[in-house]
């Protein structure tokens, strides 16, 4: 039980860091394509406002904060995922710790970023090819295929954040 509010605890920082990426991301998108920073977030609140949410341009508190609230709930859910599947768990102080290691674990970029792009592939899949299109995330109604692609790729990048940072404090500690 400890372990998974661990989990969650870790979740919740990277879900935080992907949502702020992605709402980012989207934002920047949304302006480059539509000349309006609010319109992804607010598409994404077709959720709960239905389609009428994907066309309005401008910020406000009914659609952006929607938006923005849901996408980050959705981030905290696939970070949970990949803390339980690849998240470091604070694994590399448990293995200096045992007795009989001679090293401690090799510091690695592959397997957090790797996960990263596993959740996010996954999330992906789920949310545009399983679930009901009244589901999905709603960027793909104000943004391009290529900037859904970035926004996918943030929340990668998002996930790993956590652990690569974590990796490179220890891979200088060991210099």
């Amino acid at each position: 039980m400890k372990n998974n509010r661990g989990i969650l605890e870790r979740a919740v920082i990277s879900g935080t860091v992907s949502g702020l990426a992605t709402a980012g991301i989207a934002s920047f998108a949304g302006k480059h394509e539509n000349g309006s920073y609010a319109a992804p977030l607010n598409a994404t609140s077709h959720i709960i406002w239905g389609e009428e949410a994907a066309h309005h341009d401008r910020p406000s508190l009914k659609y952006t904060l929607t938006g923005f609230l849901l996408n980050h709930a959705s981030t905290i859910f696939w970070a949970s995922f990949y803390e339980k599947l690849f998240g470091s768990h604070g694994t590399r102080q448990y293995m200096r710790r045992l007795p009989f290691t001679a090293s401690p674990e090799p510091v690695s970029l592959v397997k957090p970023l790797c996960g990263g792009a596993a959740v996010a592939a996954a999330a992906y899949v789920i949310d545009y090819h399983l679930i009901p299109k009244r589901f999905t995330p709603g960027f793909e109604k104000r943004v391009s295929g290529k900037s859904l692609t970035a926004i996918f790729a943030a929340l990668a990048v998002g996930l790993a954040a956590r652990d690569v940072i974590d990796a490179g404090i220890e891979f200088h500690k060991r210099r």
